[in-house]
């Protein structure tokens, strides 16, 4: 995520990290759901995740842009209840944010996440303060982009890495104490407020994943 070394190889491991965080917690995250939703965060997210890893060898690689659609295109495709349409748009705004680019810097990762967030704001009529995953993937985003703002050449991307780990983290556990305002969660009301945002936890987690591989990979 530096701006001399995010790589399109870098691009595809952590999508990979994703997929393979959101099979390995689909327990988890379904639980987390079940507290104030309907259970099936975890599954959905799960099912169409197995998919991109099963066709990962098979996946578009012309361009970081046709990557991002292709995986875009399954998760929407397979991904059931709400979670497909947010997470694919997700990942085929990113796809946009980077067309007819070959290389990619940090300031792209920041596009990409950013472009990810406006077009999940659009497609779920939501925004930060609603308790969703915006509410961890939004602080993620600008504590990137305001650590590649300050220049220090000593940050690498696994230190980016950590710090979007450190603040997903905290920007999840912040959304415990919030009312969920849109989702499935919103129709409980105040019953919402007590447990962290299912979305939210997940992008820690996968966050966090992303931080710790990227350190035993580099």
């Amino acid at each position: 995520m530096s701006p001399s070394s995010t790589t399109p190889s870098d691009l595809e491991f952590v999508v990979r990290t994703i997929a393979r965080t959101a099979v390995d917690n689909e327990r988890e995250f379904s639980e987390l759901d079940a507290v104030a939703g309907d259970g099936d965060f975890g599954y959905s997210l799960a099912r169409g995740f197995e998919i991109v890893l099963a066709d990962w060898d098979t996946l578009d690689r012309s361009s970081p842009s046709e990557f991002l659609k292709k995986v875009a295109l399954v998760i929407s495709k397979r991904v059931g209840g709400t979670s497909g349409p947010l997470w694919g748009t997700a990942f085929l705004r990113a796809a946009g944010a980077v067309k007819d680019k070959t290389d990619l810097n940090g300031a792209d990762a920041v596009a990409m996440l950013r472009a990810a967030a406006e077009g999940i704001k659009t497609r779920g009529k939501s925004d930060l303060g609603d308790k969703t995953l915006l509410d961890a993937l939004i602080p993620m985003t600008d504590a990137l982009e305001k650590q590649l703002h300050e220049g220090d050449p000593a940050v690498g991307p696994a230190e980016l890495a950590v710090v979007a780990a450190s603040t997903a983290r905290g920007a999840a556990d912040e959304t415990t104490g919030m009312q969920a305002m849109r989702g499935r969660q919103s129709y409980t009301g105040e019953r919402s407020i007590g447990s962290p945002d299912p979305g939210a936890v997940a992008i820690a987690v996968m966050a966090e994943r992303v931080a710790a591989d990227w350190s035993a990979r580099d």
